[in-house]
C-alpha cells in the first residue's frame, strides 16, 4: 500500500550564507503566516496548524530556526543574538512574498516575534505569540516575583558555557531532555527532537540562543503597534500569571488575552484543538484582502 502523501511542502530557504529546512502549506498566493517554533523543538511543532491555516487559504510556513536545521549552525554564540534572529524570521517571510504577514510564535520564538513586532511593525499584518509573556513583562516579573524568578533556573543553567547543560540533557538515552515534554507532546515528536538534538553540535547550537544576551532572557523589544493575541496556559511550569498577565501593559494596538485552563507550556502539540480556533479567529479579524 502506498503511503499517505504528506500534507507539508518541503522547502530549503537560503537566507545569506546558511539554508533553512521549511514545512509549508497552503497556495503560493495565499496571505503569508510565518510560524516560529521554540525550544526544544522545530517546524514540526506546527503540524497541527500547518494544514488547518492551508486550508483556510493562507500561505502558512515554518521554518527550522538557527542552529535548528543543520546548514545554518553557525559556531560562534553571537551568531545567535536576537537581532540576527530577527533577520532570520524577516528573510523566511520575505521568501514567501512581499508585504505584510501574519505572524505566529511559541516558546523561544515568541522573544523573537517580540522583538521583530516591536522593532518593525510595518512588517506584520498581525501578532500571535504562545506561552511567551512580552519580554520586558517577563523581566520585570522576574525580579519583582519570586515564584517567576525560581521558574526560570532552568535558563541560568543553560546559559553555562561549560557544556553542563548538554551533558546534562543527553545522558541516559536524553532522559532529561526527554523530561522536558512531561508527555504532553506527541511521543513521535519527542522522539524526532532527541533524535536531531542528538547530532553533532545541534544541541549546543540550541542553548546559544539562551547564552546571547547578556543577561537571562534580556530581550530587546518595545512597545507593540500591531493587533495582537496572547495564548497562555495557567499550567505553564516555566512561564507564570505574573508576567502574562502584564504582557498587555506593553501592547498599544488591538489585544486579547486568552488563557487556557488547564493548558501546559507545549501548546501548539498540546492544545491544537483550542489553538487553531484562535488563531484562525484572529487572522480572519486582520486579513488583508
Amino acid at each position: 500500500m502506498p503511503a499517505e502523501p504528506t500534507p507539508f511542502e518541503r522547502l530549503r530557504i537560503p537566507v545569506g550564507p546558511h539554508t533553512f529546512d521549511a514545512l509549508a502549506c497552503g497556495p503560493a498566493d495565499g496571505e503569508p503566516v510565518l510560524l516560529l517554533h521554540g525550544w526544544p523543538e522545530f517546524a514540526d511543532s506546527w503540524r497541527a496548524v500547518l494544514p488547518a491555516l492551508g486550508a483556510a487559504g493562507y500561505r502558512a510556513l515554518a521554518v527550522d530556526q538557527r542552529g535548528y536545521s543543520p546548514d545554518a549552525r553557525p559556531p560562534r554564540i553571537a551568531d545567535y543574538a536576537v537581532p540576527a534572529l530577527v533577520a532570520d524570521a524577516l528573510a523566511f517571510a520575505g521568501s514567501q512574498g512581499t508585504g505584510p504577514f501574519h505572524l505566529v510564535a511559541h516558546d523561544w520564538g515568541g522573544l523573537v516575534a517580540w522583538a521583530l513586532a516591536g522593532a518593525h511593525p510595518e512588517r506584520l499584518a498581525s501578532l500571535t505569540v504562545l506561552a511567551t509573556p512580552h519580554p520586558e513583562a517577563l523581566d520585570r516579573a522576574a525580579a519583582d516575583d519570586p515564584d517567576q524568578h525560581r521558574r526560570l533556573d532552568y535558563v541560568r543553567f543553560f546559559r553555562r558555557p561549560d557544556g553542563a547543560a548538554e551533558g546534562a540533557l543527553l545522558a541516559a538515552g536524553a532522559a532529561r531532555l526527554r523530561a522536558l515534554y512531561r508527555d504532553q507532546v506527541p511521543a513521535d515528536l519527542i522522539e524526532a527532537n532527541v533524535r536531531r538534538l542528538a547530532a553533532p553540535g545541534a544541541l549546543t547550537a540550541t542553548l546559544n540562543w539562551y547564552r546571547a544576551p547578556e543577561t537571562v532572557l534580556s530581550v530587546p523589544a518595545g512597545r507593540i503597534a500591531v493587533p495582537t493575541l496572547f495564548l497562555w496556559g495557567s499550567e505553564d511550569v516555566a512561564l507564570g500569571r505574573t508576567a502574562a498577565e502584564a504582557t498587555g501593559e506593553w501592547v498599544d494596538g488591538p489585544y486579547r488575552f486568552v488563557e487556557l485552563t488547564g493548558a501546559g507550556h507545549w501548546l501548539p502539540e498540546e492544545q491544537p484543538a483550542r489553538v487553531v480556533p484562535e488563531i484562525l479567529g484572529h487572522l480572519a479579524a486582520h486579513r488583508r484582502r
